[in-house]
């Protein structure tokens, strides 16, 4: 076993494997001169390691297992020594701790005399493996350093093992190593956590913003990650993996370190925005095997710190980028579309149509990745893209390559996309927004051009953006939270008058940010509504409301639309409607994702001319059922007639159980504000809403009865009222009056073509007598729906 073989992989392993039998078999040194013989056997490793490394061409030699051993006997580590010999022997062996004091004395006073001080200098020195991958095996720098790490050696003696870890870092290849990633978390623990309270200064340094920004060099610019590769993928993965989980360690010990009067350094906002994550991931993704489980901890991280990154729609769209339609399109890729450079594009722009759309038809072949020069002059032309006259395939096309891009550098697009679509003002300065500035207000996405409503490529991505930012703001507002929870420890002072409610100004904050995130969101709905409802110009145009609302249905749904709708028509409403399709989709997963925004959206009240819209075009309304009883109870007019009118439109739309008996609960407390409402207010109630009732008559004939029972008591009243007024008496009066008595009579009414076509003459002042005629075309309305559906 203490033989010296030759300087080969074969005598390399020999080495190590007899090493380790004689830490596992106490017994095999049982006689002094045995021992003496091991001891100039392990001098002689020492001396000779160097030599075996460089001549075996194996970077794994036994030299970083004797410095882990001795590491480990200074530090009294025993069962990490029965550990590492158990995993060398590759079989589970029983080993005393107490069979390695013989082994301890030799290490410590004989070969390895020098302490942990001296050991953890020497393990900062030991050169970095060079192409690091998992297909090295056997002991290496990397466990030492880790090691050494997990036991604090490096902050306890203040050795500096930032640079060595950097350029392991950087030194590295496919497939992973299992080690990095393990240094990588215990690196980040020692240098948020110190290694004694006592000593709260005793951590190790980070990695500098200049030292990433140096890993990321080539890519930063827009370059090809393949051109010119200075690091591996793997390296910058490393790196994106580093930071992100410094970052989330920092947050999730803010508090901790608070206590401890420490505060490390986080990296900057405008470092994270120069990383190109998005392009990263998507490498990562196609190295999943050789890169272990990176790819799934760096989607982790993703979703935690950048949900904005993890949208669905996005991932949808890559699988369709990266499928066999892309390699087809390749194949057709020539010579004459990779010639075509930004400057050429950003040229045609102005000059002419056609050639700007060959140009964009071939850049539709390129990959995302040479996309990516092509950004800017893409997003700073949009806004001559609003101006009349241009063709729908361009703003198709470039909708399509921004999708494309988006693959990509989402964050870098978006901000350069914001930019280029505000409002050209002449004499005003624009402002040139940052990716902070948007995170912090999303509704600045909104504040563009006016023109855009109007284009749905352009409102697509508008949209999209909105999104993106609804979701980063609520990260971001999330890790303020976290950052500053400093503010919520009492002070000294108010310690006492504070005692069991040191959670008080927790929660405060956190009810406060969510305050804030629901304002938002529901700003951004109303704004959306909003751009839903025809303009001026519109419905002076000859813009009908209720086809529009039926095409949007249609549209939705994947059905035909209208076939009798006029082309004129048609063609005056194409892009309203399609605008408002994309609306209420982004609407329909807003209020999925959290059903409480759509309860305060509706609690705020929007027009009731979008209530046709938004019941037929977001399929997630019926949710409004359920709070629609506590909207009806609310003191304020406005919003029971809201809620009546839009529960009128869901019966149409979902005739439920749950709808019958909301419907039911509306007609009951519309008969009891019969009894408390003025004059004054029973018109202004009544009026907008008895139209509801015909919905909830075609929608549930149970109702029938009641409904008609509730109108004949409305008609009594306002004519009671009337009469006791010792006004002119409408002949309608008389008949509400009589109609308990004679009900058969109203069948000959409704024969009356004059109440078929609505033309009753409405003409009185008296708002008693207008909501007379209101009650009585409301019956016949019902009687005329009921006798047509027989």
């Amino acid at each position: 076993m203490t033989s010296r073989p030759p300087a080969t992989p074969a005598g390399v392993r020999f080495v190590s494997l007899s090493f380790c039998m004689l830490l596992a078999f106490s017994t095999l040194v049982s006689t002094p001169e045995q021992e003496q013989l091991m001891v100039v056997w392990l001098s002689w490793m020492i001396k000779e390691e160097a030599y075996f490394e460089s001549t075996s061409g194996v970077s794994a030699s036994f030299g970083e297992m004797l410095l882990l051993v001795a590491m480990y006997f200074h530090s009294n580590q025993l069962s990490a020594i029965i550990d590492l010999v158990c995993s060398t022997l590759g079989m589970k062996i029983v080993i005393k701790p107490s069979s390695l004091s013989r082994m301890k004395t030799i290490f410590t006073q004989e070969i390895f005399t020098e302490q942990v001080l001296v050991v953890t200098a020497h393990a900062v020195r030991v050169p970095v493996t060079s192409n690091l991958s998992a297909n090295i095996t056997g002991f290496l720098p990397i466990h030492c350093i880790y090691q050494l790490l997990r036991s604090r050696s490096f902050t306890k003696h203040k050795v500096s093992i930032k640079d060595w870890i950097y350029r392991q870092l950087c030194e590295t290849s496919t497939p992973l190593h299992p080690q990095l990633l393990p240094l990588i978390d215990v690196y980040i623990n020692s240098i948020l956590t110190p290694a004694s309270k006592s000593n709260p200064e005793a951590t190790n340094q980070p990695v500098t913003e200049q030292e990433i920004l140096n890993i990321f060099q080539g890519v930063i610019g827009g370059d090809n990650l393949r051109l010119n590769q200075r690091f591996s993928i793997t390296a910058q993965l490393l790196v994106l993996y580093y930071i992100l989980s410094y970052e989330e360690a920092l947050l999730a010990n803010t508090k901790t370190l608070a206590a401890m009067q420490r505060k490390p350094k986080s990296y900057s906002s405008s470092l994270m925005d120069q990383i190109p994550i998005k392009f990263l991931i998507r490498q990562a993704q196609g190295l999943q095997q050789e890169l272990g489980g990176l790819h799934s901890a760096l989607l982790r991280l993703l979703a935690t710190n950048y949900p904005h990154l993890c949208i669905v729609d996005d991932w949808i769209c890559e699988e369709e980028i990266t499928g066999t339609d892309t390699l087809l399109r390749r194949m057709l890729l020539t010579n004459n579309a990779k010639n075509h450079s930004p400057k050429q594009l950003q040229e045609a722009v102005p000059v002419s149509h056609t050639q700007v759309m060959q140009i964009l038809e071939h850049l539709t072949l390129l990959s995302a990745s040479e996309l990516i020069p092509y950004a800017e002059v893409l997003t700073s032309n949009m806004n001559q893209l609003l101006n009349s006259g241009v063709p729908r395939r361009i703003l198709q096309t470039v909708n399509k390559l921004w999708m494309v891009l988006n693959t990509v550098m989402p964050r870098r697009l978006w901000v350069m996309t914001v930019n280029a679509l505000q409002p050209s003002i002449k004499f005003v300065r624009q402002q040139k927004y940052t990716q902070n500035d948007l995170m912090i207000d999303p509704l600045i996405v909104l504040r563009c051009d006016q023109r855009v409503h109007r284009c749905p490529p352009l409102m697509d991505i508008t949209l999209h953006m909105l999104n993106g930012y609804l979701l980063a703001s609520k990260a971001y507002l999330s890790a303020h939270l976290k950052e500053t929870a400093e503010q919520d420890r009492p002070s000294q002072n108010n310690t006492i008058g504070l005692v069991g409610q040191a959670d008080g100004p927790e929660v405060t904050r956190e009810e406060l940010k969510n305050a804030l995130l629901a304002a938002q969101d529901s700003a951004a709905v109303q704004i959306l509504l909003e751009i839903c409802l025809p303009t001026e110009e519109e419905k002076a145009r000859g813009v009908n409301p209720d086809s529009l609302i039926r095409n949007v249905q249609s549209v939705i749904t994947a059905s035909t639309p209208n076939k009798g709708m006029e082309e004129e028509e048609d063609n005056l409403l194409c892009n309203l409607r399609e605008v408002q399709c994309l609306i209420c989709c982004l609407l329909h997963q807003m209020y999925i994702a959290d059903p409480n925004i759509a309860k305060l959206v509706h609690f705020q009240g929007y027009p009731c001319e979008l209530l046709p819209l938004t019941v037929a075009g977001i399929p997630s309304m019926h949710i409004c059922l359920d709070f629609i009883p506590e909207l009806i109870a609310q003191p304020e007019l406005e919003k029971q007639i809201f809620a009546i009118q839009l529960l009128s439109h869901l019966c149409i739309q979902y005739a439920l159980p749950k709808s019958l008996s909301v419907a039911r609960l509306a007609v009951n407390v519309m008969g009891t504000l019969l009894t408390v409402l003025t004059q004054a207010k029973r018109y202004a109630f009544f009026m907008p809403t008895l139209p509801s009732l015909v919905s909830f008559c075609r929608a549930f004939p149970p109702l029938y009865e009641d409904i008609m029972s509730l109108l004949i008591q409305i008609g009594q009243v306002c004519a009671s009222d009337v009469a006791t007024q010792t006004r002119d008496i409408d002949p309608i009066i008389t008949r509400l009056q009589q109609i308990k008595e004679k009900p058969s009579g109203w069948s000959g009414i409704c024969k009356d073509p004059s109440y078929k076509n609505g033309s009753r003459d409405t003409g009185s002042m008296d708002p008693d007598v207008q909501l007379c005629h209101c009650i009585e075309s409301t019956i016949i309305e019902i009687i005329n729906m009921s006798v047509s559906g027989i």
